[in-house]
C-alpha cells in the first residue's frame, strides 16, 4: 500500500489529467481544421444504405464554444479544488474536512442532550432507559461490527456481555478502552517453551487449568513449561488484566479452544487491535457509551422514576 503514497502517483495522476485536457483541445483544433472536400451538393460522397448521405457541414459553432466552455470550467475547478496529485485547491476543500465540519455542527446541536449525562456516573447511567436507548444507538454504530449486535462476539472478538475483561471491566477501564482503544499481542512462544512435544504438553496444561478435556499426563509434563508463559498470564494461568493477557483458567477461548487452537497460537502468536475512538466520538458519546457496555455484563436495575 505504501508504494501508492509514492509521489511518483500524484505527478502521474496530475499529468494524466492535463494531459487528457490537453488532448481534447488538440482534437478540436485538428477537427475544425481538417477540410474535406465536397462535390457540388455539399456531400463528402459517403453513402450508406442506398440513401443515407454523409454531408460536409462544419461544426456549429455553439457545439465548439460549448466543448471550448467545458475545458476552460475543467481548468477552473483543477484550480480551485483538488484534482492534480496532492494539490489541494486555492478553496482548501476535501471531503475529510467538510466531514469534519458537519460533525463537528452535529455534535453541537447534541451537546444540550449528553449534558443531562455526563455528570452522571456510569453505574447510574447503566440502569436509566433514556441513556441506554442513546448507548445502544451508538454501539450499533461504532461497535457491533465487530463485537456483534448483541455484543457476544465472536471468534478473535471479545463477549462484552460476560465478565471476563482482558484489560479490566471496571467503569473507567471500560471507558479508557473505548477511548484509547486497545493492542494486544502475543509474540511466538514455541522456541521459549522447547520442542514440538514441549508445545503440545503446554496445550494440555493450559487446557487443564479450565478443566477442559486433556491427556493428563501431557498436562504435567507441561506444567514446567509453562513457565514461559507465567510473565504475562501468571503463574496459576488467570492472566494480567495490566497487559491484557488472557485468563486461561476459566473457560472462554476468545481465539478458539482445543489443542490445536493453543498450540497454533504458542507457535504464531497472536495479535489483535481496537481502534480509538475518541477521534471519532466525543467525552460525552464516550461516557454513555461505556456506561453501555458496562451494564450489558453487570445488567444494573432500572432507574427509579422521578
Amino acid at each position: 500500500m505504501s508504494d501508492f503514497n509514492h509521489a511518483f502517483w500524484s505527478i502521474a495522476v496530475a499529468a494524466t489529467t492535463l494531459v487528457g485536457i490537453a488532448a481534447c483541445l488538440l482534437l478540436l483544433w485538428i477537427t475544425s481544421r481538417k477540410k474535406v472536400a465536397a462535390s457540388s451538393d455539399n456531400t463528402t460522397g459517403h453513402v450508406w444504405d442506398g440513401d443515407l448521405t454523409e454531408m460536409n457541414n462544419p461544426l456549429p459553432m455553439w457545439w465548439v464554444w460549448l466543448f471550448i466552455g467545458t475545458i476552460v470550467f475543467s481548468l477552473l475547478y483543477l484550480v480551485a479544488y483538488p484534482g492534480l496529485g496532492t494539490y489541494e485547491g486555492e478553496l482548501k476543500w476535501s471531503t475529510r474536512g467538510e466531514y469534519e465540519a458537519e460533525m463537528a455542527q452535529a455534535d453541537k446541536a447534541l451537546a444540550p442532550l449528553y449534558a443531562q449525562f455526563t455528570a452522571r456516573k456510569p453505574e447510574e447511567l447503566a440502569g436509566d432507559a433514556p441513556a441506554m436507548a442513546i448507548g445502544e444507538r451508538l454501539f450499533m454504530n461504532n461497535c457491533a461490527q465487530c463485537h456483534g449486535s448483541d455484543a457476544r462476539g465472536s471468534k478473535g472478538f471479545p463477549n462484552l456481555t460476560d465478565t471476563d475483561w482482558l484489560h479490566g471491566g471496571s467503569p473507567g477501564q471500560v471507558a479508557e478502552s473505548i477511548t484509547k482503544g486497545r493492542t494486544g499481542a502475543m509474540p511466538p512462544m514455541a522456541a521459549a517453551v522447547g520442542t514440538t512435544d514441549d508445545v503440545k504438553n503446554v496445550a494440555h496444561y493450559v487446557l487443564s487449568l479450565s478443566n477442559a478435556p486433556h491427556d493428563s499426563l501431557r498436562a504435567q509434563l507441561g506444567k514446567s513449561k509453562f513457565s514461559a508463559c507465567a510473565a504475562c498470564h501468571g503463574a496459576t494461568g488467570k492472566g494480567n488484566p495490566a497487559l491484557g493477557a488472557p485468563n486461561l483458567a476459566d473457560d472462554v477461548w476468545l481465539h478458539g479452544w482445543g489443542e490445536q487452537a493453543i498450540i497454533d497460537i504458542v507457535n504464531h502468536g497472536k495479535t489483535s487491535a481496537m481502534p480509538a475512538q475518541s477521534g471519532k466520538l466525543t467525552d460525552a458519546q464516550i461516557h454513555v457509551l461505556g456506561a453501555y457496555v458496562w451494564g450489558l455484563s453487570n445488567r444494573p436495575p432500572p432507574a427509579p422514576r422521578h
